[in-house]
């Protein structure tokens, strides 16, 4: 024992400094290979196919409590970085302690929103971290912590439904946005100053910019009030959604920034804009700001360089305190190229720039993504997992849909889908017609379609145009059952009754 602190013995030293790299790690880049560096065999089996640094916890618990048996085990006790990595462990085992507590806590906000919840094992946790070194102040933060990472674990992970390589890329670059890359840095500096970092989502319309939003809306820092035992805000009213579209430019400025009575014809009384709403732990999503005219983007650029905005009709600034995250199906660069969209306010936006994948660009890389996604709309939308509707859908799928079907909608219209085939048990879309067109004539043009493929598919071209199969054998010179027969070879995707 040196200057009255004691050193971890060098396996301890090993392992503590390794553990913490992860516990400060990506959750969404932590893999297995990674864990297994660490500990048993068998501990990454007994886990199944959970998280892999749910087996990081025994073998790290074991030693806390051996350090704690020899009376070794306070982060008083150590100095430098031998107390950080400690101080990690202690953190990573503290807050899977209180998991299922968050969890329910989560689930009781998102059931009565509006009114943030008391929190019946705040003072367990507070005090678990007190008798472990940390000072009061640094525990209420940690518990604030807790929550956040929570939140943000489940809204990431919920949210965010698929197994393509591209869509595990956005759940690490939305992660890395709510806690920045390296998250010492965000736990010591960044937790309460995150309202200087704009986000700009990309990608095509429907494709989960929104939800992609949301879980960084619903995942900020809010802080814990120990005298109320609730946290200071309810993250369901944190974050604040406008469409920038949905709004007449003689309106837009007042859905914004507000206004006051008497402003102009029609302001019968003051209006609170979505700016005004959005607290000091809010984010602000601004959607389609592609389509904002030169006019509305010089208002919001001076509101993000100045953080304070002025309703109409009233000359007294109000601070904005909240983050701005916007989003656009639009080529900005070609919007820029054309003078359409301010440089300077795109620089202003793109403290990080994200890109949500379209859904055939998941479904090329991964198509059993397909059954999943659909699965996950059956339960939301039914309110309970059915595997009887699960087959109804995904049979009507597969029977309706060409195999190569480009989902122009992206999730969004799968979503219709799986809303149109639970109420007619079926969905033959335009967009599939023309999908299936496109791919035959590109077959044809490619010389790549034999006698029989050619033959099935004009049979399908023709049945998508004349709807039986009678109409179709008078205009090729086969018989009904031979039609039939191409039609099940092309994947038709019609149905006659009595056949």
């Amino acid at each position: 024992m040196a200057g009255n602190k004691l050193h971890l013995d060098p396996d301890d030293r090993s392992f503590l400094a390794a553990a913490s790299a992860l516990v400060m790690a990506n959750p969404f880049e932590v893999t297995r290979q990674q864990i297994a560096a660490l500990v048993p065999a068998s501990a990454l089996a007994a886990i199944g196919d959970s998280h892999p640094m749910n087996a990081l916890l025994p073998s790290l618990a074991q030693r806390l409590d051996r350090l704690t048996q020899r009376h070794a085990g306070s982060l008083a006790q150590y100095a430098g970085e031998e107390r950080q990595w400690l101080a990690d462990a202690w953190l990573f085992r503290d807050y899977h302690r209180f998991v299922p507590e968050l969890d329910r806590l989560i689930e009781q906000e998102l059931a009565h929103p509006g009114q943030p919840a008391t929190v019946p094992f705040a003072a367990e946790a507070l005090t678990l971290l007190r008798e472990q070194g940390f000072g009061a102040a640094e525990a209420v933060r940690y518990f604030g912590l807790f929550y956040q990472l929570r939140r943000a674990y489940t809204f990431i992970d919920r949210a965010l439904i698929g197994a393509s390589p591209c869509m595990s890329l956005l759940r690490r670059a939305l992660w890395n946005n709510v806690f920045g890359r390296d998250m010492r840095v965000y736990e010591r500096y960044l937790w309460n100053r995150m309202e200087d970092f704009s986000t700009l989502l990309l990608g095509e319309t429907g494709s989960g910019k929104g939800a992609a939003a949301a879980a960084i809306g619903r995942s900020v820092y809010i802080p814990f009030d120990p005298a109320g035992n609730r946290f200071r805000h309810g993250f369901t009213d944190t974050f604040i959604a406008i469409n920038l579209v949905e709004f007449p430019e003689s309106l837009i400025e007042s859905e914004l920034f507000g206004h006051r009575k008497g402003a102009f014809t029609g302001a019968v009384e003051d209006h609170q804009g979505v700016f005004a709403r959005c607290g000091p732990c809010g984010s602000l999503f601004l959607d389609e700001i592609g389509d904002a005219s030169l006019w509305v983007q010089i208002k919001l650029l001076r509101v993000l360089q100045e953080r304070a905005f002025t309703p109409v009709g009233s000359h007294k600034p109000q601070r904005f305190s909240g983050r701005v995250i916007a989003a656009t199906h639009q080529s900005l660069a070609e919007l820029r190229r054309q003078g359409k969209f301010r440089e300077d306010f795109f620089y202003r936006l793109c403290s990080d720039v994200i890109t949500v994948p379209p859904l055939r660009q998941r479904l090329a890389e991964t198509p059993a993504e397909l059954d999943l996604l659909a699965q996950a709309l059956v339960t939301r939308l039914l309110g309970a997992a059915s595997p009887e509707a699960d087959e109804l859908v995904l049979t009507a799928l597969r029977r309706d849909l060409p195999a190569d079907y480009a989902w122009p909608g992206n999730v969004r219209e799968l979503e219709q889908a799986v809303r149109r085939i639970l109420l007619t048990g079926r969905y033959g879309s335009e967009s599939a017609a023309g999908s299936a067109e496109a791919n035959f004539w590109r077959q044809a043009q490619a010389g790549t379609l034999d006698a029989r493929g050619l033959l099935a598919h004009y049979c399908a071209f023709l049945h998508q145009r004349c709807g039986n199969y009678e109409e179709v054998a008078r205009r090729t010179g086969l018989d009904r059952r031979t039609v039939r027969k191409y039609l099940q070879a092309a994947g038709s995707r019609s149905e006659e009754p009595n056949v």
